[in-house]
């Protein structure tokens, strides 16, 4: 009875711990609103950079890949055949099953851009988007991943305080 007693209190407690720490519907606890799905297929051509290309599309916005709101992904207009993030052997690593969405927030353990982990599970940014994430805080940032329609093998992983995101690609666990 004893032992009863102590595990439904752990469980409790667990469970209030888990329920305190998730958001209102609809609100997010911090940083910019995630955005509520990922990219749209790319079906144009893709527009031919100027040589001093700028994410800057509004003033006060970053010149990093960013989400404005409700959900337009500024710097993911390229297309499918972007040489940036062609890989040879997609999903070499397998495909990342941890969930995707604003429902699923994830929180930077560690790590640098080249190779980075939350939850057991390690991603790299792609080599083209490393300048993108400088600001990034890779011990407690909060992530979002979406999948990437146009590019095989990498994930788009939105980072919720400054509201830009670059492409990873999955490690494995």
């Amino acid at each position: 009875m004893k032992r009863s007693i102590v595990l439904f209190a752990a469980l409790s407690f667990l469970s209030f711990t888990t329920w305190a720490q998730k958001p209102a519907e609809g609100q997010h606890p911090v940083g910019h609103p995630p955005p509520p799905h990922g990219p749209a297929r790319y079906n144009g051509q893709p527009p031919a950079p100027p040589p001093n290309h700028s994410y800057s599309d509004q003033p006060g916005h970053p010149n990093a890949p960013h989400v404005d709101p409700p959900n337009h992904w500024v710097g993911h207009d390229t297309g499918p055949n972007d040489p940036h993030y062609h890989i040879d052997h997609p999903w070499e690593h397998g495909h990342f099953a941890g969930g995707f969405g604003p429902h699923h927030v994830w929180h930077l353990a560690g790590g640098g851009p080249s190779r980075f982990w939350f939850g057991g599970y390690y991603f790299s940014v792609a080599p083209f988007d490393v300048a993108f994430c400088d600001g990034w805080l890779w011990d407690s940032d909060e992530i979002i991943l979406y999948e990437d329609p146009d590019h095989p093998g990498w994930y788009l992983a939105y980072d919720v305080r400054l509201g830009t995101y670059v492409h990873v690609m999955y490690l494995g666990t």
